[in-house]
């Protein structure tokens, strides 16, 4: 018998079998000219007892659609032994999207970039068929396909139009297609459970298919399981339509017991919490069973198209040695984006420090910036948060890892079968994955912590410099008022004795030396300390190299590439139990070999386990206790820099307020002197109006004298004055 099939320009084997559905087969094959791999797919006998409007269906929807995120067709042709019709498609090598979900390594889910991305393409690719009129009526996973361009980039592409059909807004259809998990209830209730319910459908049953469909790959679960599966098709129906709204999933553990609903997604999925916040909502918009709640196609497309545009910003919270994801939507500003922070750390705006590249994000992207202008953050280089009201540094739980299954004694006479092994293997590998996820995030945590200490030193040290800086020009701008109010109050005291006043103001003389003792015995003395222990000192630095000498950090013991090569083990021995129960009768030596795989098994679980619990988590754990203390100091410097720095902003003013009034002051007397000049002159002569003596004469000339030596002196004191004006300008302070 010939598994060779082939039509006028291709040929395929039916033993290279990709996919099997009720109407017929999708097979692997080539292009007979150029050798490019296709897939080809065939109709059995099932699908010619069809209708033949129905049967063409699918070849009229796939002529009509041409888009990135379709599958795309390359030819129609007839084959040359049954002569019936075959269509070619382009060959996605990535699999289904079921068959990538049903691999250990995505047991909870997929990771969230590669989510992302099937959300953003499943979107794409719906929003052409709707543009054209067209419902695919059987979106689930295994539809789904992954291509790999040239260039090694995903594309993922919707596929299988048998079910599709032609359908505008307006209209309805009665006809029933799909896979039962993923059918809207009303459709499930006369397709699976057989009722005679006399309901018609909208396109809107293909928003239900999606929000299945997401939150499977979101979670690597179908969002309502009853207790047996498909075998409790009742209990299916019962969760599907008494679910409340906003609920995403529904859950029954035992026979005939109750339903556990959630409207959150499981914390074990992948899914980062700011993810979590933007996908919940729009999977509740598509979970919704009555019409007038369930969104349309357009408030979904443009919901996913906002939550797409967003930019991800990648934070380490510190205080939690925990890695946060931020979603910026492109018109958000600084402000929003330290909201959002707070949202998931509980850290308010006032006590966030973020630093960036050795700066203060702030300093990088300032209060305006829109989101869509901010840089790209990575996870091995992101934004680092800080809590000023907070000095604790915790390690963060993630959850327990799961368990490794324990395989049958092998000294004792075999119990289970080749199906259980494999069962139990893919379990086994599972667990592994989750394991190298743990070993590899809390490598980077270790990094991260390092990171943190290195800038968040630079950051105290540049503080302390630049408030030694303050220090050092005031007291520049202090020598200078000292030695200009030591002149004027000099001056002050010369003329006064000149007229006879022997009780002279000191409260200027007082008030600068209070002045002096604030910033000399206080303010400089203790910035000056500070400076010496942890600039000059680099006290920060010798703690932290001094606390963490003896540690070996995970990504120097090559952790994170142990890992990896145990858990690839673990996948080899998994695929080599799944051929066995591919193969279901071993032989002898075969038997001999499937139990040497079960021992390589157990012996690689303990050993990829033992790596976490023993050589990784107390490491970090330890290190992150470290953090703690050197936090504590760290943060306590920072904060006295930052007081510091506020005290001599309020010296600052006060020796300007005191300047001012120097200078007020300074005037003040220069006007009294020349009042009382004029005063004197003109009391003399109204006293002898009409005749002077000579000893009114010779008085006369002395106050003329007098009068010349005050001018001298009131010339100095404008001289003064023009001085306190000068140094009381900010921009002309004396450096």
């Amino acid at each position: 018998m010939s598994f060779l099939r082939g039509s006028t320009n291709y040929v395929w084997c039916t033993t290279s079998v990709l996919g099997k559905g009720a109407t017929g087969a999708v097979y692997q094959g080539v292009n007979k000219h150029n050798g490019e791999p296709v897939a080809v797919k065939t109709f059995n006998q099932l699908s010619h007892m069809r209708p033949l409007d129905v049967q063409m269906r699918e070849f009229e929807v796939l002529e009509k659609v041409k888009h990135e995120n379709i599958v795309k067709l390359l030819a129609i042709e007839e084959e040359h032994e049954s002569r019936g019709k075959v269509i070619v498609m382009e060959l996605c090598t990535g699999g289904s999207l079921f068959t990538i979900l049903d691999d250990p390594e995505n047991t909870y889910g997929l990771q969230e970039d590669e989510f992302l991305l099937v959300l953003e393409h499943l979107t794409a690719g719906m929003k052409h068929l709707r543009d054209n009129n067209l419902v695919h009526r059987d979106l689930k996973p295994g539809n789904i396909m992954k291509f790999l361009s040239d260039d090694g980039l995903p594309i993922y592409k919707l596929t299988d139009f048998g079910a599709a059909r032609e359908l505008h807004e307006d209209q309805e259809f009665m006809s029933l297609y799909g896979t039962e998990e993923y059918l809207h209830p009303h459709m499930y209730e006369r397709a699976v459970l057989r009722k005679p319910v006399a309901k018609t459908f909208g396109a809107t049953v293909d928003l239900w298919s999606i929000g299945v469909t997401l939150y499977h790959v979101a979670t690597g679960n179908l969002p309502f399981r009853p207790y047996g599966g498909r075998r409790n098709k009742e209990t299916m129906h019962y969760i599907t339509t008494e679910k409340a709204s906003g609920v995403l999933s529904g859950v029954q553990t035992s026979e005939k017991g109750s339903i556990t609903w959630s409207r959150d997604l499981p914390k074990n999925c992948q899914l980062s919490d700011g993810c979590k916040k933007l996908i919940t909502p729009i999977l509740a918009g598509l979970l919704e069973l009555e019409s007038q709640r369930i969104w349309s196609f357009e408030k979904f497309f443009a919901e996913v198209t906002k939550t797409l545009d967003r930019r991800l910003l990648h934070i380490f919270h510190t205080n939690r040695v925990q890695n946060i994801r931020v979603y910026l939507h492109p018109d958000e500003t600084y402000e929003r984006l330290q909201c959002l922070i707070q949202d998931q750390t509980d850290i308010s705006p006032a006590n966030q420090i973020l630093l960036y590249k050795s700066t203060y994000l702030l300093t990088e992207v300032g209060l305006d910036l829109p989101g869509r202008s901010y840089k790209p953050t990575e996870m091995h280089k992101p934004i680092l948060l800080f809590s000023k009201e907070n000095n604790n540094v915790t390690l963060v739980a993630d959850g327990e890892v799961p368990n490794f299954p324990k395989f049958p004694d092998m000294s004792l006479p075999k119990l289970t079968s080749v199906d259980s092994d494999a069962g139990l293997a893919k379990t086994a590998c599972s667990v592994g994955h989750v394991c190298k996820k743990r070993v590899e995030k809390l490598s980077l945590n270790s990094q991260l912590i390092n990171k943190c200490v290195q800038v968040f030193t630079k950051i105290v040290i540049e503080k302390l410099k630049s408030v030694l800086s303050k220090s050092d020009h005031l007291q520049s701008v202090f020598k200078c008022t000292k030695y200009l109010v030591e002149i004027s109050v000099r001056g002050h005291k010369s003329v006064n004795n000149m007229i006879g006043i022997k009780n002279i103001s000191t409260e200027l003389k007082d008030e600068l030396e209070k002045l002096s003792d604030e910033l000399n015995n206080s303010l400089s003395l203790a910035i000056q300390q500070l400076h010496q222990r942890y600039v000059k000192e680099k006290t920060l630095t010798r703690e932290w190299q001094s606390a963490t000498r003896s540690f070996k950090c995970p990504n120097k013991n090559r952790a994170p590439a142990r890992i990896k090569t145990l858990v690839e083990r673990l996948r080899d021995s998994w695929q080599h139990l799944l051929r066995d129960r591919a193969t279901r009768s071993l032989t002898y030596n075969d038997e001999q070999f499937h139990v040497l795989e079960i021992i390589k098994i157990t012996e690689t679980s303990r050993r990829a386990r033992t790596l976490l619990d023993t050589d990784v988590q107390p490491v970090v754990t330890q290190l992150a206790d470290c953090m703690a203390d050197w936090y504590k100091m760290a943060q306590t410097v920072y904060l006295q820099a930052q007081i510091l720095d506020k005290d001599f902003d309020t010296f600052e003013h006060r020796l300007l307020g005191f300047i001012e009034r120097a200078n007020e002051t300074d005037a003040s007397f220069h006007d009294g002197l020349v009042n009382v000049a004029k005063v004197k002159f003109t009391s003399s002569g109204a006293k002898h109006a009409g005749r002077i003596s000579a000893q009114d004469i010779q008085a006369l000339r002395a106050s003329l004298r007098g009068l010349r030596d005050i001018d001298d002196l009131v010339s100095d004191i404008k001289g003064n004055n023009e001085m306190l004006k000068h140094i009381t300008e900010p921009s002309k302070l004396c450096d």
